[in-house]
């Protein structure tokens, strides 16, 4: 019995490794060709959307994912790759909000207020790329973010028949240890993402039809 058991054991062990290790192999590689590092070869899409992040870290010191991200959005506006910048983030708590942050960021880096549209329901990156459908009726759009986070952006968006591409932001260097803790966390966030396509997983916030091409036309 317990010979039984052991074996049992290592064949379950081994079955999650083989399952993490595919996941993040299949989503790092599945979608490649969709993300962009050179600004004038990404195609045009009329909406960029960027996912949200918080604007202060834990220790209150500025993000650099959240200014980096937001200056490739206006990068690729400044260029014509993009009409409107949809910012999707998170603001379920109280004095955090961080579509307002990216809105007031992207105002004082010379956007227009008219061009840019909030999602306020942007609570993680499946809700972001979901409701860019859901909600704002899209079916092409342009995703902007850390390359790490697009290829798992993009995977959930093409599993949801949606048309898109990505732009690749200035890319956070971290020591070694805060680089494996952010990679540790990725890396469970693929395997997450998997598990949410094969069970269909929707947006933890609905709502009703906002959009934005006709609004902004």
């Amino acid at each position: 019995m317990k010979k039984k058991l052991v074996k049992f054991f290592k064949i379950l062990i081994f079955s999650t490794l083989f399952f993490i290790f595919g996941c993040n192999i299949w989503i790092s590689f599945r979608h490649r060709n969709l993300l962009y590092d050179d600004i004038k070869k990404i195609p045009y899409n009329q909406v960029g959307m960027v996912l949200g992040t918080s604007k202060y870290l834990k220790n209150r010191k500025p993000n650099p994912y959240f200014f980096y991200r937001l200056d490739a959005a206006v990068q690729l506006y400044k260029a014509k790759k993009i009409e409107i910048i949809l910012v999707s983030g998170d603001n379920r708590k109280v004095n955090y909000n961080e579509p307002k942050q990216m809105t007031l960021y992207l105002l004082k880096k010379g956007i227009p207020e008219n061009k840019i549209v909030q999602d306020y329901g942007g609570r993680r990156t499946l809700d972001s790329v979901i409701r860019g459908n859901m909600i704002f009726d899209l079916i092409k759009f342009t995703i902007i973010s850390q390359e790490f986070h697009n290829k798992r952006a993009v995977f959930i968006a093409k599993n949801h028949d949606l048309e898109v591409v990505a732009f690749n932001a200035k890319a956070v260097r971290y020591n070694n240890i805060m680089s494996l803790k952010n990679e540790l966390r990725e890396c469970l966030a693929r395997v997450k993402a998997m598990i949410d396509i094969l069970i269909d997983v929707q947006p933890a916030i609905g709502g009703k039809k906002e959009p934005i091409l006709v609004s902004l036309n």
